[in-house]
């Protein structure tokens, strides 16, 4: 399994923005392999707020599947060139190798 991150500062105020854009259906859902995606806010700090978009992936093929599918780079196709909105900070995506998975025993 691996799972992607990309975690996105904004602003106080529009981390239901960003929220509401990452919990939309999307090409991504259809995609073999796709888990999940979780969205989670962090609101601990007055000058900003943190959202964080976690996609987790059966397998890192799976993943490089979506990267290439037509529908993902059509979406940046589509946002080329497109300045993103001012109330986002900054914006860092990271992929982790799930190495230990300890569930909860009845």
């Amino acid at each position: 399994m691996v799972i992607q991150t990309r975690t996105i500062t904004v602003q106080p105020g529009y981390s239901d923005q960003v929220v509401e854009r990452f919990s939309q259906e999307s090409p991504i859902d259809t995609m073999d392999g796709l888990m999940d995606r979780t969205v989670m806010v962090n609101r601990k700090k007055k000058d900003q707020e943190e959202v964080i978009v976690m996609v987790r992936w059966e397998s890192l093929e799976a993943w490089k599947n979506w990267e290439k599918s037509g529908a993902h780079i059509q979406g940046h196709k589509n946002n080329k060139g497109k300045a993103k909105p001012e109330y986002i900070l900054d914006i860092n995506v990271n992929m982790y190798e799930v190495k230990a998975v300890k569930k909860q025993e009845a």
